[in-house]
């Protein structure tokens, strides 16, 4: 690990202030962050350690919703009352997530960010777009099991990891930054990723210095069921091959509306309108859940050893929404 410089921040307004220095990352639970940093992919020259900052709480809005500090444990979000009340799909996403003791370690701004698995990225004797920009991508043509089917470029076709994100991207989600001039903003999770394209070391669009104070979840959907179904390769800490987490609400056999988004198949939490269109209006029949498949998978490319990707894509997504509607 090379050395880097550090500073331990008592409010939000210092943290950002020492975010101004070059090449320098917050620092809270770490659980990726210091992997990264071991291995030289990440060399910071400063840490920052917002850990005393006061944003480990989960609390009711008053206009309805809640509001997640970004420091709170991914343990603790998915054994928080209100979120096990009234956004299931978020308590049983963490719950698929990791081990107990990541969770207990692991923040929930710090799960926003994480990092990709991909192989390549993570040996430095091979080419990585991601980790070196414009040295190449080994994965395509390589070992690519793990990887995205869709929202890929020539440039990289690493998949996101986290499975807190894909209930966040369900939920409709909206993330609360502070900028290192003081401003802050608010960002709705479908716009915080960004697809490779030809950046891919380009993961959001955060900028330098920017720091993650709160995730904001709307008032919850009266009357919905909730879903979140992972397939992966062994039953615990283990990244989603597909995941797919879903909120529907059904009136008698018809599907009222519907929320789906998908892990494990893209650079970023998936969701495509088109998938929800298919069901929404319609009766809860294979046919319509075929069609949203199809609508899922239209632009779906595999690369070869993750080919089989897209008929499990297909198969997760029929059953999860046959479980969703009772059928």
């Amino acid at each position: 690990m090379k050395p880097f410089a550090y500073a331990r921040a008592d409010s939000t307004d210092q943290a950002v202030s020492e975010a101004l220095a070059p090449q320098t990352r917050f620092i809270a639970g770490g659980t990726n962050l210091l992997d990264l940093m071991k291995l030289q992919i990440e060399t910071p020259a400063k840490l920052v350690d917002i850990t005393r900052l006061p944003l480990n709480g989960v609390t009711p809005r008053d206009e309805g919703g809640v509001s997640i500090g970004a420091l709170v444990p991914n343990s603790d979000l998915a054994a928080d009352r209100h979120i096990i009340a009234d956004y299931e799909v978020l308590s049983r996403a963490l719950l698929a997530g990791a081990s107990g003791q990541l969770r207990n370690k692991a923040t929930t701004g710090g799960n926003l960010l994480q990092r990709t698995r991909c192989y390549y990225f993570y040996d430095t004797a091979t080419p990585c777009n991601k980790r070196e920009p414009g040295s190449g991508c080994s994965a395509i043509g390589g070992v690519n099991r793990i990887l995205a089917v869709l929202g890929t470029s020539e440039k990289c076709i690493a998949t996101h990891p986290s499975d807190m994100a894909v209930a966040m991207r369900a939920l409709d989600a909206t993330i609360v930054t502070q900028k290192a001039d003081g401003d802050r903003r608010r960002i709705a999770i479908g716009d915080f990723y960004r697809l490779p394209g030809d950046t891919p070391h380009i993961e959001t669009v955060l900028e330098p210095g920017e720091l993650i104070t709160a995730v904001e979840l709307p008032p919850k959907v009266e009357g919905a069921r909730h879903l979140y179904r992972k397939v992966r390769d062994r039953a615990s800490y283990a990244f989603a091959l597909v995941s797919v987490a879903g909120v529907v609400v059904m009136d008698g056999d018809t599907v009222a509306s519907a929320s789906l988004a998908f892990g494990g198949l893209a650079p970023m939490p998936w969701r495509n309108p088109a998938v929800e269109a298919a069901i929404v209006g319609k009766p809860a029949t294979d046919a319509h859940f075929a069609a949203a498949a199809d609508a899922l998978l239209a632009d779906a490319k595999g690369f070869g050893s993750n080919d089989f990707k897209i008929p499990l894509a297909r198969r997760t997504l029929i059953a999860s929404l046959r479980e969703l509607t009772g059928k």
